[in-house]
C-alpha cells in the first residue's frame, strides 16, 4: 500500500512476531510484540522495512488492523508480484524479528468524539483499518451507529469473516460478493455505485462521517457518489492503495 504521511521523527524498531493467523487463504494477520510501541488511533498504519543478505531494502506500509490498546496487528494480502507481502504471508512465523516504523497517519482516523453516524465503505482489503475503528469502537463502548459496506469478490475472500459475522450492537455489515456468489446468496451482487449507496448509505441528511478504503478505482467510485448524495467532502475521508480487492 502506497501513502503519503508525514512521518516526523519517527525512527525504526524491531518487533517479535507473537502469532500468525490465516484469514483467507492469501491473507494473514500477524499479531506483534512491541513494548516501545506509542498509542496508536484507529485508522492509522505502519511502515515495514525488510533487509535481503546482499543490503537489498524494501519498505510497504501497512495498515493496523486493530484497536488502540490492543496488541499491535497487521493483515497482510499476498501480492504475488510483491516485494515484500510474500516474505510475510509465507515465511513469517512467532518468534521472528520485524523492523517496523509508525504509528503513522493523523487523517484516516476515528474516535468516539468524532461522533457519526458511521458509513463504512471497504473494498478487499481496504477492511483492515475499517477492523480497527470497529474494534476501537467496541472496547470505548460508544453507541455511534455503523453501517459498514463490504465489498469482495467472492465469499472465500471476505476478510474477518467470523468477526463480521458476529457486529457489535448498533453495527449493521452489508456484503456486496462482485464476482461469485454462493448457492443461495440474498445479499447484494454488484459493484458499489451510486445506486447501491442510495440503498444503504446513511441520508446525507444525518450527516454521517463516512470512510473508504480500497483499490484507487473503488475509492474514486464511492466517494464521489457520496458527494454527488449530499455528503459534505469534509465528511468523506478517504484512503487509497494498489492491492486488489472487491472493485
Amino acid at each position: 500500500m502506497a501513502r503519503a504521511a508525514l512521518r516526523g521523527r519517527l525512527t525504526w524498531q524491531v518487533a517479535r512476531v507473537s502469532a500468525v493467523s490465516g484469514e483467507t487463504a492469501a491473507v494473514k494477520t500477524i499479531t506483534l510484540d512491541m513494548p516501545d510501541w506509542p498509542e496508536h488511533q484507529a485508522g492509522q498504519h505502519l511502515d515495514v522495512r525488510l533487509t535481503a543478505e546482499d543490503g537489498y531494502v524494501a519498505e510497504r506500509s501497512y495498515s493496523i488492523a486493530s484497536a488502540p490498546g490492543e496488541p499491535v496487528a497487521i493483515t497482510v494480502e499476498r501480492l504475488d508480484d510483491g516485494e515484500v507481502s510474500p516474505y510475510l504471508t509465507d515465511e513469517l512465523r512467532p518468534g521472528d524479528d520485524l523492523e517496523l516504523r509508525g504509528p503513522i497517519g493523523g487523517y484516516f482516523v476515528w474516535g468516539p468524539g468524532d461522533g457519526g453516524p458511521l458509513l463504512l465503505l471497504a473494498g478487499g482489503s481496504g477492511i483492515v483499518p475499517l477492523r480497527a475503528i470497529l474494534r476501537h469502537r467496541e472496547r470505548t463502548g460508544s453507541e455511534v451507529p455503523v453501517r459498514l459496506l463490504y465489498s469482495s469478490r467472492s465469499l472465500d475472500d471476505v476478510i474477518y469473516q467470523g468477526e463480521l459475522g458476529r457486529p457489535a450492537a448498533g453495527v449493521e455489515v452489508i456484503h456486496t460478493l462482485t464476482r461469485h456468489q454462493p448457492a443461495g446468496w440474498a445479499g447484494y451482487a454488484r459493484r458499489v455505485d451510486a445506486a447501491l449507496l442510495g440503498e444503504v448509505a446513511w441520508p446525507a441528511a444525518a450527516m454521517p462521517l463516512a470512510y473508504v478504503c480500497g483499490p484507487t478505482s473503488f475509492v474514486e467510485a464511492a466517494s464521489q457518489a457520496l458527494v454527488q448524495a449530499g455528503y459534505p467532502p469534509l465528511r468523506v475521508k478517504t484512503e487509497r492503495f494498489g492491492a486488489t480487492g472487491g472493485t
